[in-house]
């Protein structure tokens, strides 16, 4: 097992905190030393020209899959030149009523080189089988809990 952390900071840098005006803008640093600023999406009084965590899930998932995916073919010994991904979440209402990213779609475009070609069934196989084995999709359903 392993353990993977992050230091969330954020700091009022308005003079009242009013739900209109307070900025949303905040620093998460990461244990391997990188920091990166995160907002709420602009629909959320949020800046648009920062990262919010909407498109940290949806790039999550994506950025797994894909791991998956290299790693499903390196073991075939399958040469992968590029893989580039647009991946799309989708805000709504959960089955509870309650906002959550219900749809995160995938798609995927895999520049395959060398001599060892696979055929399009191969590729939606490794596909399946990236998406069952990815720790963030296999992750979604989890049970949250908060330890105060």
């Amino acid at each position: 097992m392993s353990e993977h952390k992050a230091t969330l900071v954020w700091e009022r840098t308005t003079p009242d905190f009013n739900y209109k005006t307070y900025d949303r803008t905040h620093k998460i640093h990461f244990s391997g030393g990188s920091d990166i600023f995160v907002a709420a999406a602009p629909e959320f009084l949020g800046n648009p020209e920062i990262t919010n965590p909407e498109e940290l899930m949806v790039a999550a998932l994506s950025s797994c899959h894909m791991l998956t995916f290299l790693a499903i073919a390196s073991m075939k010994n399958l040469v992968i030149d590029r893989y580039e991904d647009n991946a799309v979440g989708v805000l709504g209402k959960n089955s509870a009523g309650k906002m959550a990213l219900t749809t995160v779609t995938l798609r995927p475009i895999v520049v395959f080189s060398g001599a060892n070609q696979p055929d399009p069934a191969t590729v939606e196989q490794m596909h399946h089988k990236a998406h069952e084995n990815c720790f963030i999709a296999n992750s979604v359903t989890t049970d949250v809990r908060v330890e105060i």
